[in-house]
């Protein structure tokens, strides 16, 4: 095999002076395959690296499996060496080299066209932009911005530099039981182990493109400040032992671990434009014991333990049961007058309920979607918004297009006892197309006790389903 001067490389050319890369492949690669094995690239054409120490040679444009020896690469960079092949991250959407992070504009709703979203701090139109706003990693100096392609990538750059900010670019899949990160779980302690990918302070966590995910792992912001989470796919993690508790409802149930996301006792968190889905173990694959459905997957994302100044936004929740949990429990008294939480222009598709349920909170639900049917193979529709003990919710022009669903009833509820509920007030809401009429047909105080510190410019119920279809979701900014 023969390539031109344009597709084969030496590690100097590549990288500059190698002496500060003590590694067998160039950083960002991943491993594939020792010399003499077969190296699967995949369909996407990707760069792949031939060499050892600090030698090697690296081929674009190569896809499928590919031999791992010098036939493929033409040269041997290390002659007498056992050499390794890596893949190279998958290509971004922009131009390869990251610049230098520099000023965030002024906060707006959606970036400009051809802005790098990394650098974007969370806008004014939600919990994140008040009391001095979320910035992220967006400080980050040029050598806190990192690329990464695998679980090892991932922990090491998140451990890097502690609570200095960082930016940290996720190319494709990131799953945390592939074999960089030791393989399938092996017992619940490994999966408790392995799973967590715990965010620090002052950290921009961003897909690039419309392929990067998270698979296998749970994303923790747990007792940090201003944290951004973007452009993402979270496949939310199923646990591999989940239990069996005879004594929970009426007739048993199962109980698992592990949300997609928590933020847990944190303040200034901004999670924008990503995926939530149970896909593609829905709930209708698993199996049935003890007259139930063997359920190995947990919540999609809570918020909970006084965390403050939160925002989801443009995110898609899909094909879920217990989806969003605002307050841990009732007795959680320490979270009344925290929990400040808002959410607009998501989308929620097929989500069985928690769309969110609240506690104590003061949550602004605005310009939000809500796709469903109460007749849904797997994720049959019980209701979508909960108001639990002592939540303040301000709802404001949500649609919500619930095949089956006739009144407030069945989209508004009190999911916990009848003595502990909370107060919701909403305005320009429909349901299937027509006032919603919270007031008039839902049982809830409307006193909520507070109101919105900011402002926003909200769409008519009517337009909402065009909107959050066309923008919420993964692919739709722009990351450099």
């Amino acid at each position: 095999m023969k390539f031109n001067k344009t597709q084969v490389f030496m590690a100097a050319a590549l990288l500059g002076a190698t002496a500060a890369h003590a590694r067998d492949w160039p950083a960002s690669f991943s491993k594939c395959a020792d010399e003499g094995e077969r190296c699967e690239v995949g369909a996407a054409p990707r760069q792949v690296s031939f060499g050892i120490k600090d030698k090697w040679v690296v081929v674009q444009g190569l896809k499928g499996s590919v031999a791992c020896d010098v036939s493929t690469f033409g040269t041997d960079p290390y002659p007498g060496k056992t050499k390794k092949c890596a893949i190279g991250p998958a290509p971004a959407p922009g131009p390869a080299p990251t610049p230098a992070p520099t000023p965030a504009p002024t906060p707006a709703p959606a970036p400009a066209p051809g802005a790098d979203a990394s650098t974007e701090a969370a806008p004014a139109t939600g919990w994140a932009g008040q009391a001095g706003g979320t910035t992220g990693g967006r400080a980050a100096a040029s050598n806190a911005i990192y690329k990464v392609s695998s679980p090892s990538q991932l922990l090491a750059a998140l451990q890097a530099q502690g609570d200095q900010a960082k930016i940290i670019k996720v190319y494709g899949t990131i799953d945390m039981a592939s074999a960089d990160n030791g393989g399938p779980f092996k017992s619940a302690s490994d999966q408790a182990a392995r799973n967590a990918i715990k965010l620090p302070s002052n950290t921009t966590l961003i897909g690039v493109g419309g392929d990067a995910e998270v698979v296998n792992g749970r994303i923790v912001v747990k007792g940090v400040e201003n944290v951004i989470v973007r452009n993402l796919r979270i496949v939310n993690p199923c646990d591999i032992a989940p239990q069996w508790d005879p004594n929970d409802g009426s007739s048993g149930n199962w109980n698992s671990e592990y949300d997609g996301l928590v933020v847990d006792g944190s303040r200034h968190v901004w999670l924008d434009h990503n995926v939530f889905t149970d896909a593609p173990l829905t709930d209708d694959r698993l199996p049935v014991e003890h007259g139930k459905t063997k359920q190995c997957h947990d919540g999609a994302l809570d918020v909970k333990n006084g965390s403050d100044y939160v925002t989801i936004s443009h995110t898609v929740f899909e094909l879920h049961a217990k989806n969003n949990l605002i307050g841990s429990s009732d007795s959680a008294g320490g979270d009344d007058g925290h929990l400040t939480v808002t959410f607009h222009d998501n989308h929620f598709l097929n989500v069985a309920e928690r769309a969110p349920r609240v506690r104590f909170g003061k949550v602004h639900l605005y310009n939000n979607y809500h796709e469903g049917s109460r007749s849904h193979a797997a994720y049959a529709h019980g209701y979508s918004v909960g108001v639990g003990y002592k939540a303040k919710i301000i709802s404001q022009n949500n649609a919500y297009d619930i095949d089956g669903a006739s009144s407030c009833a069945h989209v508004v509820k009190n999911p916990g006892s009848s003595s502990k509920t909370g107060a919701i007030s909403d305005a320009g809401s429909l349901l299937n197309g027509a006032a919603l009429n919270l007031a008039g047909n839902c049982n809830f105080s409307s006193a909520v006790g507070w109101t919105v510190p900011y402002r926003v410019q909200l769409l008519p119920a009517s337009a909402v389903k065009a909107s959050v279809r066309a923008k919420a979701g993964v692919g739709k900014i722009t990351v450099k």
